[in-house]
């Protein structure tokens, strides 16, 4: 066993079964990765196969049908794919992370338990648009008779194209209240959402992260399942935090180890490899085992969805965030500084990494702002 394939057994084990059928899965999306990537498509085949096997409710509780699979199982699970293709294991996280916090809810008695349940049933996908709204939201609500007409383009809604149930939230200037964000989730097939293709990206490409617009989408008052005032941080973006955001860089660490691993392999074959290539192979592992390290102590705080919201474990989550999008995407760079010529070919796989890592910086929160939103934070409490 090489020091990396101990490196992807770090962390608590996924259940055997499931690591299995990620292993076989993943050797066969493998295959299709670079199609993938060349034309813009979305990873069809591989989300049908892992409709077939349950993986949708791999998260949701054997008593409601689901695989039993725990919050730090998932992360591996998750890390372990990307080694195979990024854009399916990304795209994929945008689904459980969705379901992590509906069984955060419900350990924690506040319900959840009908979406677990349909997930279950049905293999519902799920799909966010929240990583774009973070505190303001963006669109308009308007009140009408039953509820609101809500009109917004939400972008970066990965695995729209085959959603099933829309997560998102809009403005709603309230006569009483002044501005509020109404939380809801409405079907894709609805009248009034539109899935634009317009998924053109640097990285990721394979993840069908289209725009969705809605079009005076109605959205009855039963449907709001959370109030909150405009731009003021709620407790609830820690429940988000802490459940997603794990799950989320967990792909990324996973294409840091790949990676690395191309590296390496690159350089062993050489007849005669440069003397300061052992140098930077020894940086590039330092990074890697930061970023490793910063998502098991994210794994650590979110606990198996065992944590109260406070704030400090939401800037834990996000400062962490910070530092393992850094690393991973510093360790995909010197992976391209280690192999020299060779990476910047498409067909050797690497130069595909170095663009898939890139989008680490944009989820929430970006680097810029988790700094400030950790400063003013200090203000506060110190």
């Amino acid at each position: 066993m090489t020091i990396l394939e101990e490196r992807a057994t770090l962390g608590k084990p996924a259940r055997k079964h499931w690591l299995n059928i990620t292993h076989e899965l993943g050797r066969d999306f493998e295959k299709r990765a670079a199609v993938h990537d060349e034309d813009d498509s979305f990873v069809s085949e591989n989300y049908a196969a892992l409709k077939e096997h349950g993986f949708f409710s791999a998260m949701v509780p054997e008593a409601f049908g689901g695989g039993g699979v725990s919050h730090s199982e998932m992360c591996e699970l998750l890390r372990v794919l990307a080694h195979y293709c990024s854009s399916t294991a990304l795209t994929h996280s945008m689904h459980q992370h969705l379901v992590a916090a509906a069984l955060w809810k419900f350990k924690h008695g506040q319900g959840g338990e009908p979406m677990l349940r349909n997930v279950a049933a049905k293999q519902l996908v799920l799909v966010s648009t929240g990583a774009n709204d973070w505190l303001e939201s963006s669109g308009e609500a308007l009140r009408v008779e039953g509820g609101y007409r809500v009109t917004a383009k939400k972008p970066f809604a990965s695995q729209s194209s085959v959603g099933d149930v829309l997560v998102t939230s809009a403005p709603f200037n309230d006569a009483a209240n002044g501005w509020q964000v109404l939380h809801f989730p409405v079907p894709l097939k609805s009248d009034g959402v539109t899935v634009l293709n317009d998924w053109r990206a640097l990285g990721m490409r394979g993840t069908g992260s289209h725009s969705v617009r809605l079009d005076g989408l109605f959205v009855p008052e039963s449907n709001v399942n959370l109030r909150r005032p405009r731009g003021v941080f709620h407790p609830v973006f820690n429940v988000v935090a802490a459940v997603a955001t794990p799950i989320v860089m967990s792909v990324y660490v996973g294409i840091a180890q790949k990676a690395a691993r191309l590296a390496i392999e690159a350089v062993k074959v050489q007849k005669r490899p440069k003397p300061y290539l052992a140098g930077l192979i020894g940086s590039m592992m330092n990074e890697l085992t930061s970023a490793e390290l910063h998502l098991q102590d994210m794994i650590r705080i979110t606990n198996d969805l065992d944590f109260e919201p406070h704030n400090q474990v939401g800037q834990d989550i996000l400062s962490r965030k910070t530092n393992t999008a850094n690393a991973c995407i510093s360790v995909v760079t010197r992976a391209m500084q280690i192999v020299g010529g060779q990476g910047f070919y498409r067909t050797f796989g690497l130069e595909r990494l170095f663009r898939d890592v890139q989008a680490a910086k944009y989820h929430p929160l970006p680097q810029a702002d988790q700094q400030q939103f950790l400063g003013e934070h200090i203000f506060r409490t110190n």
